[in-house]
């Protein structure tokens, strides 16, 4: 079973890739891109073989029309077809070309073509001809006669110089790419300055300088294709009647015979005719009749010129078996010899026995022993009887499928006479050709395979219209649109469905404006669940798709459109183009003045039409806050008012302020503060008491309650001293801060800081050593004390310490507990 499988599986991938070869093959070639690529090459290819001939004529190319017609043929696939085999003649395959339809055919099939048909048509139909005529054979195509020496037996180039010719991708194929240089037809004396190429070579280019056809015209240069030329003048040459002079144009050729009329006698003068100046000699059918010489007979000819002549009975005559002479007057006939005749009979071989006599012999009646002519009897009869038997050849004819039946045969059966009726190959007619053995030749018949219009034709062997495609043809496609449109696009002749129409649809749809998308009237669109499948093991279908006509899309086209709150137009497609929310705040200034509308962009109704477009409507919000504008400078109070248009209306409160000196509380009205200028509010805060601030001197400031700093010119009399503090003056505060009076101690003084500092001197020293005694004492106690610690310890550590049960099972209790109230709390 493994292995079934397996072959199975190798010929499915086999035959899945012979297939899809297949249809790279059949499709390649039908490709755009290769097409566009092919063309361009082949574009340039063509340029390159017409370059020497259009440089001879200026780059008109004109007269090339056949001759690329045929080299087109050359490069377009499958176009080239060997009609002999019914394939396409490839690049690389060895080709004859005729020289008088210039068809290409591979050189194997014309070879045997050749064979064939010299066979064919050398084949007697009598035995005695067989092998004496050197028959020709035909083109297929043209019918132009070849000798048999002409079959070609080696592949050549189109012009005839290079054997085997290189296949090169950059020359026209099967040509060897050198000068064409064959001379032209009709010959001019010229070579053909093409390279070499398939198809009859073009006029000739050159330049020669030539006369017309009269004379009368100075020579004018021309091309040696078109040398001949007619001036336009009359010929004035002198016409066949001797008579009259050509009145025609200027034109080549001899000229043509005298149109005039006049009487024109016969030839013997008897008669006289109106008759064409061009035929002055003419016979007028009547016999001569004039007495010959001898007398005695008549000139039997009819109307002739000159003399008659002797008369046809005078002079030696001889009897009619031509063995005696006699001399006889021309009344007297000529009188039998009594000889026998002894003339050769029809039969060949006797002679006829009679004497001589006039008029034809007789048949032979000899009787000889013949043999008949397939040598299988022999009988005795007459000469002149041929001798045929009864039997009948039993020979295959060439034909290997017929006897020859034929009675008494020679053995040199003749080919077979029937007609051969087998179907052919282009399967539309049969062979009309006498029975053959091998293969039927081609279908003879050319079919017409056209494009869809019909305007552009190729000819192709009956049979490939089925495989070949359709010609490109160049014609505007002229079927009538499918859709809704007057026109469609142009484009050019095909086969099956128009291509989707990609006008813009231009609908007028229900807003006005006209539908801009592509035409679809005609879109594909997919079907989805028309199939149920029947179960998993079932493959999915392919999607159908059916051709239907769309709806026109919404219409797309930008329409500028204001929000509701108008702050914005913005342009919006025409089948949403209705007013929108901006989303920003509205903004619209409220009836206070103060504020704005803090609303999303919404709707306002106007209830006034002259009114101000930007003004509020019964949708924005009322104001709810306080008034938050700014009072007079120094003002601290808010207004009452809830928030209004204007001015706040005056403050009538009562201000609690400290006064300048801080410690008194005054009231004064908000207003009159306000309002009052800079000397009013130093009076209206002043609390008119003694300013309580002290001087830097340490005195009480003399002035009233006043603001900013107390001057510094203090007038309060202080007591001045000396270093030591025992002399003592009084004198005004002011002077002795700027350091203008000082007083200095005297000797009894000094004497006194003396003693004084020796006493401090001596304490000091007192409270040293004073120091040093209590350190001392505290480092004795010190040293008592840590002695009688570490005795203490060292009993403490030899005493055992037990723990309580509650130590010991603590955290076996409380871990429990924990968890539960961890649960509890979490539920």
């Amino acid at each position: 079973e493994l292995s079934s499988q397996k072959k199975f599986d190798e010929i499915k991938k086999a035959n899945q890739a012979a297939a899809k070869k297949l249809v790279e093959e059949q499709f390649s070639s039908s490709s755009e891109d290769d097409d566009e690529d092919a063309e361009v090459k082949q574009g340039k290819i063509l340029a390159k073989t017409f370059t020497v001939y259009t440089s001879q004529t200026d780059g008109d190319a004109s007269e090339l029309e056949r001759t690329r017609q045929y080299m087109n043929e050359a490069f377009q696939s499958g176009a080239m077809t060997c009609l002999i085999c019914i394939a396409s003649v490839k690049r690389n395959q060895a080709v004859w070309s005729c020289c008088g339809c210039f068809c290409i055919f591979h050189l194997v099939c014309i070879q045997k073509w050749a064979k064939d048909s010299l066979f064919l048509v050398s084949s007697p139909l009598t035995d005695d001809d067989f092998g004496k005529k050197d028959y020709p054979w035909p083109c297929p195509k043209c019918r132009f006669e070849y000798k048999r020496s002409e079959t070609p037996s080696r592949y050549y180039c189109y012009c005839g110089k290079v054997e085997n010719p290189t296949l090169d991708p950059w020359l026209v194929p099967h040509s060897c790419g050198q000068i064409c240089e064959r001379e032209f037809k009709p010959s001019c004396g010229h070579k053909c300055l093409l390279l070499c190429h398939p198809g009859p070579c073009p006029p000739c280019p050159k330049m020669v300088t030539t006369t017309c056809h009269c004379k009368k015209a100075k020579p004018v240069p021309r091309r040696c294709s078109a040398k001949e030329w007619s001036c336009r003048l009359p010929c004035g040459r002198t016409l066949l009647c001797g008579q009259h002079t050509c009145e025609n144009s200027c034109h080549a050729g001899d000229c043509q015979p005298c149109p005039r009329v006049s009487k024109q006698r016969c030839i013997c003068g008897r008669q006289t005719a109106e008759r064409l100046c061009a035929s002055p000699q003419w016979q007028c059918g009547q016999v001569c009749g004039k007495p010959l010489p001898c007398g005695n007979h008549t000139c039997e000819q009819v109307c002739h010129a000159g003399p008659c002549g002797d008369c046809p009975r005078s002079g030696k005559r001889s009897c009619p078996c031509e063995k005696s002479k006699f001399t006889l007057p021309c009344t007297e006939d000529v009188p039998t010899c009594g000889d026998s005749c002894d003339k050769v009979l029809e039969c060949g071989i006797h002679k006829c026995s009679q004497r001589c006599h006039r008029g034809p012999c007789e048949i032979c009646r000899q009787e000889v022993e013949k043999q008949c002519r397939c040598g299988k009897h022999t009988k005795r009869m007459p000469c002149h009887k041929p001798y045929l038997c009864e039997t009948k050849c039993t020979k295959i004819r060439d034909c290997q499928k017929h006897q020859c039946r034929r009675k008494c045969c020679s053995g040199n059966c003749p080919p077979c006479d029937q007609v051969c009726g087998r179907t052919l190959g282009c399967r539309n007619h049969k062979c009309p050709s006498g029975c053959h053995r091998g293969s039927c030749n081609p279908c003879p018949e050319a079919v017409d395979v056209k494009c869809n219009c019909g305007k552009t034709v190729i000819k192709v062997p009956c049979g490939r219209e089925r495989t070949i495609k359709p010609p490109k043809c160049k014609q505007l496609c002229s079927r009538p649109p499918t859709c809704h449109h007057s026109t469609q696009e142009k484009h050019y002749c095909h086969f099956g469905r128009c291509p989707p129409c990609r006008q813009s649809c231009q609908k007028t749809l229900s807003c006005g404006h006209l539908c801009p998308v592509p035409c679809h009237d005609e879109a594909l669109v997919k079907q989805i669940g028309l199939h149920q499948s029947a179960g998993p093991w079932e493959q999915p279908s392919e999607p159908a798709f059916i051709q239907t006509a769309l709806p026109c899309p919404p219409c797309e086209v930008p329409i500028p459109v204001e929000c509701l709150g108008q702050h914005e137009v913005s342009p919006l497609p025409c089948h949403s183009a209705n007013p929108y929310s901006c989303k920003r705040f509205c903004g619209r200034l409220l009836d206070c003045q103060n504020h704005t509308c803090m609303k999303e962009c919404h709707h306002i109704t106007k209830l006034n039409s002259s009114a101000d477009g930007k003004k509020v409507g019964p949708e924005c919000l009322q104001c709810e806050e306080e008034c938050t504008k700014s009072r007079l400078p120094g003002c601290p109070h808010r207004c009452v008012l809830p928030c209004h248009p204007g001015d706040c209306p005056s403050c009538l409160q009562m201000l609690k302020i400290k006064c300048h000196c801080k410690l008194s509380i005054l009231y004064i009205e908000c207003l009159k503060l306000t309002c009052a200028d800079l000397k009013e509010k130093e009076r209206l805060i002043s609390c008119k008491n003694q300013c309580p601030k002290e001087l830097p001197c340490g005195h009480r400031c003399k002035e009233m309650c006043h603001s900013g700093s107390c001057s510094l010119n203090c007038s309060q009399k202080v007591k001045l001293r000396c270093l030591c503090k025992r002399l003592k003056k009084e004198i005004q505060c002011s002077k002795i801060q700027e350091g203008l009076v000082s007083l200095e101690c005297d000797a009894l003084c000094k004497e006194m800081k003396r003693k004084a500092s020796e006493i401090k001197e001596a304490e000091a020293k007192a409270a040293i050593e004073e120091e040093k005694r209590r350190q001392q004492a505290e480092l004795e106690a010190f040293e008592n004390r840590l002695k009688g610690r570490r005795k203490n310890k060292r009993r403490k550590d030899e005493v055992e310490v037990e723990q309580s049960s509650w130590q010991k099972y603590k955290n076996l209790i409380m871990l429990p507990v924990f968890g539960v109230a961890v649960v509890m709390v979490a539920w």
